[in-house]
């Protein structure tokens, strides 16, 4: 499944809820889902930097693909981590650089983001960018 596929399974699960309350405890029941991070990681080094919640998101390249494991102390946030490694983990960084992210905006959560919650989010994405591209240019030159 690639990333547009993975965003497409999001979306669809959200289009039939008109309500934000379901679509927030569906943002917060991905987070309970999510395998989160190994502890080991949660450690400044891999924090983010621009979220008021704590996040962690630590990734590894293996076999030319870039895999993130994340996590954060709240709710929402941790849900919205969750999506994000959902749909980047397990793709080349070419993919995870040239992912537009659609999802976001179709599912309506950019406009129903408190302004530091998005600023947070786009941090996450912005790091998890960051990731692919350090990998690209060390493994694939």
């Amino acid at each position: 499944m690639d990333i547009a596929e993975k965003e497409e399974a999001i979306v669809s699960e959200f289009e039939f809820m008109e309500d934000w309350l379901d679509k927030y405890q569906l943002i917060i029941d991905k987070g309970n889902e999510n395998e989160g991070i190994d502890p080991k990681y949660k450690t400044d080094q891999y924090l983010i930097e621009g979220c008021q919640s704590k996040v962690w998101i630590f990734a590894e390249y293996k076999e030319g693909k870039v895999y993130y494991q994340g996590e954060s102390n709240t709710d929402i946030v941790g849900g919205i981590v969750s999506m994000l490694v959902q749909v980047l983990s397990g793709e080349t960084p070419d993919d995870i650089l040239a992912a537009k992210l659609d999802f976001i905006e179709k599912i309506g959560l950019k406009e129903h983001l408190s302004p530091t919650r998005s600023n947070g989010m786009l941090a996450m994405i912005k790091q998890m960018r960051l990731y692919a591209m350090v990998f690209k240019e060390k493994f694939e030159g």
